[in-house]
């Protein structure tokens, strides 16, 4: 379990950057270097998939593949596959503090094709060898799949010639002949983005900061894996979702969230021995340091909506692996750091489950101000073995949060952190920070806030709004607000409640 200490969460995506989004350049070191001067001991991030359309970490074409929107160009122009005035476009794209995700995908994936033009007269096609070699078990298919997917227009792999999508083999043999340069393209833009964030980890952990990576529970229904694997997957014969995944309506949504993730077919999954979710696991224990398991409930039981439904209202409880998965995730790499994002209706099972795991839940310290019910969510209640937050990416920011609760929500809230809090210098501080110190002073081994809860920013600033399309995964940070002054105010704090 975690020893007594603090991080920050912010995606890749929401660096500041010179060229449309958060990169592994120059922002993220410098980010590092934030997080070490601030005394904080963890950076998490969201998933680093390959993002299609809505532009989601959680809805990836992979589970393994990394998206190369992170590449950072300018160590590209050192190493002479660009030149400056191939970055025009996207520089001026910049300009605008928020990601444009259209134009940045015609323009990135264009500089990312010159530099693999480049690459090829500069360089052996042999550099690549070693990668290709250490990760065919997954690389060649992704690659593959990919550059059909480029064949087709993008096209779902469902709807694609029959051939294809059931993976005929001379069908197949052909298209790795015929699109042998687009296969090494893929191939590259994965050996740019492993290699880089290498060298980026390696910096973080030799500054003693750990990085918290995150694996969405499902994958996409358009994705490498379903394609390679739909024996794993609720298909029926046609090769069509038979059941989605999402959550039934509750407080927060009406008709529930219809998220549209192909379900899994555990019973088949476990005649494997649930090799593909070690193999994925242990993927995700080369990346990160510690890796939170999103919603975890849903290995318990989880919400089985049928495929053709339009919202998630008649679906039906399911029974998940439950422990098997995690007894044979612990037998084959032994004891993992995974925090279990609890979140959710918990049930006893749920909660049975968790125990059993010995993995710390999380408490979202947003959660806990609702006037008409006493609320696990206050921090007095934290556990040690738990890992609490202001918020996550779903939620508000903590000032757009408090800027909309009702009055008796309010006062309940005010009236609470005075007590817990019982600081003499309580009024000076705004909600985002009353909200810090409450975590920080709290009984739980490891508090997170989003960056935008130690900036005090209100909901133009928030990173997802869920069962929502558009104007989400956005936000970025500007640079000039990460202050010597807040890394000196995040630093007193984290000493005064010894999370060093």
């Amino acid at each position: 379990m975690h020893k007594r200490s603090s991080g920050i969460l912010l995606h890749i995506t929401s660096l500041s950057g010179k060229y449309g989004i958060g990169d592994f350049g120059k922002c993220a070191y410098e980010f590092v270097d934030f997080l070490k001067n601030s005394n904080q001991k963890y950076w998490q991030i969201l998933p680093m998939g390959v993002t299609g359309y809505g532009d989601s970490p959680y809805q990836s074409f992979s589970a393994f593949a990394g998206n190369p929107y992170f590449i950072d160009l300018d160590s590209l122009v050192v190493d002479n596959f660009l030149n400056m005035g191939d970055l025009k476009n996207l520089k001026d794209i910049n300009s605008i503090s928020n990601i444009q995700y259209d134009k940045l995908y015609i323009e990135k994936y264009k500089v990312l094709k010159v530099a693999f033009e480049n690459f090829k007269l500069k360089s052996s096609i042999d550099i690549l060898k070693d990668f290709r070699n250490k990760n065919s078990w997954w690389l060649e298919n992704y690659a593959l799949f990919m550059a059909l997917k480029n064949k087709f227009n993008g096209k779902s792999w469902i709807d694609w010639p029959r051939d294809y999508r059931l993976k005929d083999k001379k069908t197949l043999k052909l298209a790795r002949l015929s699109l042998k340069d687009e296969i090494e393209y893929h191939i590259f833009l994965q050996y740019l983005f492993s290699k880089q964030w290498d060298n980026l980890k390696s910096y973080a952990n030799s500054n003693e900061i750990k990085i918290i990576g995150d694996i969405p529970i499902f994958v996409s229904t358009d994705s490498c894996d379903t394609w390679e694997n739909p024996e794993m997957f609720e298909f029926d014969k046609k090769l069509k979702p038979k059941k989605v995944a999402g959550c039934p309506p509750d407080a927060f949504s009406k008709y529930g969230q219809l998220w549209g993730n192909v379900l899994y077919n555990w019973k088949n999954i476990e005649s494997t021995k649930y090799s593909w979710w070690i193999k994925r696991v242990k993927h995700c224990f080369k990346l990160f340091d510690t890796v939170r398991i999103d919603h975890f409930r849903g290995f318990e039981s989880y919400w089985a909506i049928p495929a053709e439904a339009k919202t998630a209202q008649h679906g039906k409880w399911k029974k998940g692996p439950g422990m098997k998965l995690f007894y044979a995730i612990k037998k084959a790499l032994g004891n993992c750091d995974i925090i279990a994002e609890d979140l959710g209706f918990l049930t006893p099972k749920v909660q049975k489950l968790l125990k059993d795991s010995t993995y710390p839940g999380m408490k979202i310290l947003q959660f806990a101000f609702d006037s008409r019910e006493e609320s696990d969510y206050l921090p007095h209640k934290y556990p040690k073995k738990s890992v609490a937050y202001t918020g996550t990416h779903d939620n508000q920011t903590t000032l757009g949060w408090y800027n909309n609760i009702n009055s008796i929500d309010k006062k309940f809230c005010d009236d609470y952190l005075k007590n817990y809090l019982n600081s003499e210098n309580l009024n000076s501080l705004s909600i985002n920070w009353k909200f810090i110190e409450a975590l920080w002073s709290s009984n739980s081994n490891l508090t997170i806030a989003p960056l935008q809860d130690f900036l005090g920013l209100d909901d133009s600033a928030r990173m997802n709004t869920p069962s929502t399309l558009g104007n989400n995964w956005i936000w970025r940070v500007d640079s000039s607000l990460l202050t010597e002054s807040l890394e000196k105010q995040i630093s007193v704090l984290t000493k005064k409640h010894n999370r060093l």
